[in-house]
């Protein structure tokens, strides 16, 4: 069992489909079919039956997707050690990075990295905060750049404050809230939890949600044309949007803050790319 064993079982177990697992790792249907039945013949059993949707794995067959899943690990983490024992540095580098600083900031960071560090590479994994949180738990990414507060074991350092922002078309009392239609989007808990904590020390009565969207852009364009209010935080407002802005405070006058943190284990610090890019993050003019 070599390595395109471990990637093509452990894609075919994600995927539970031959075809689309086939596409994803740009082989023939038949070619990986071949090789995961050479598989059952090396370990003399069956690791998948075939189900009405697709396949299913057996017990076995689970087993060596997870140690092929080890396996994988275990030598990316090879090959990053291996680089860092030159004096150059080289490699790639591992992000898992929340969506929306992944759109705003992510990109610029990575352009003025490259410029200093020609020799690396990224591999760049974005989505909600808790999902950056797994792929951190799971040693699939070195760095996790993550908003909101999340528990950590390791190393975890503050890169950037934004506040909420309530937005509008036209000018609003923010003590008229309650009465005017809002835009709600879906977004990880904890930016939920932060609006809803803000939303319940200033008012009674829950807001009165006319339109629910699956993205943040959605529910600013929404807002742009004069369907309603919502909340968004600062990093997801540029003067061009011709918004009306306010920042959000709690009845005590504290601001509604959100954080930005940059999380990795003590370990990662051996590899000579992710302490680069932590020494780059860490030059506030870099963010």
């Amino acid at each position: 069992m070599d390595e395109k064993d471990w990637v093509a079982l452990r894609v075919l177990y994600e995927e539970k489909n031959f075809s689309r697992a086939a596409e994803r790792l740009y082989i023939s249907q038949p070619a990986l079919t071949y090789r995961l039945k050479n598989l059952e013949k090396e370990f003399g059993t069956s690791l998948f039956f075939k189900i009405k949707s697709g396949i299913e794995f057996t017990s076995e067959g689970i087993y060596l997707a997870d140690y092929a899943e080890e396996m994988i690990k275990k030598l990316q983490k090879t090959k990053d050690y291996m680089l860092n024992m030159q004096n150059e540095v080289r490699g790639t580098l591992r992000l898992g990075v929340s969506s929306n600083f992944a759109q705003y900031k992510l990109p610029k960071i990575l352009k003025k990295f490259s410029a200093q560090y020609p020799n690396v590479q990224f591999s760049v994994n974005t989505g909600w905060s808790t999902d950056i949180m797994h792929l951190l738990n799971s040693s699939s990414v070195q760095l996790g750049i993550l908003r909101g507060n999340y528990e950590w074991y390791g190393i975890k350092t503050l890169l950037h404050k934004e506040r909420l922002c309530l937005i509008s078309k036209e000018e609003v009392d923010l003590e008229d809230l309650p009465e005017l239609p809002f835009i709600n989007y879906k977004t990880d808990s904890s930016l939920k939890n932060l609006m809803n904590g803000w939303w319940h020390d200033r008012f009674p009565d829950p807001p009165r949600v006319t339109m629910e969207n699956d993205r943040q852009e959605t529910c600013k364009e929404m807002v742009k044309q004069g369907l309603g209010v919502s909340i968004l935080p600062e990093i997801c407002l540029q003067p061009s949007d011709n918004l009306h802005t306010y920042g959000l405070s709690f009845k005590n006058g504290e601001p509604v803050l959100r954080n930005t943190w940059l999380m990795y284990s003590q370990d990662a610090l051996r590899l000579s790319t992710v302490k680069a890019f932590i020494d780059f993050l860490n030059k506030k003019e870099n963010i």
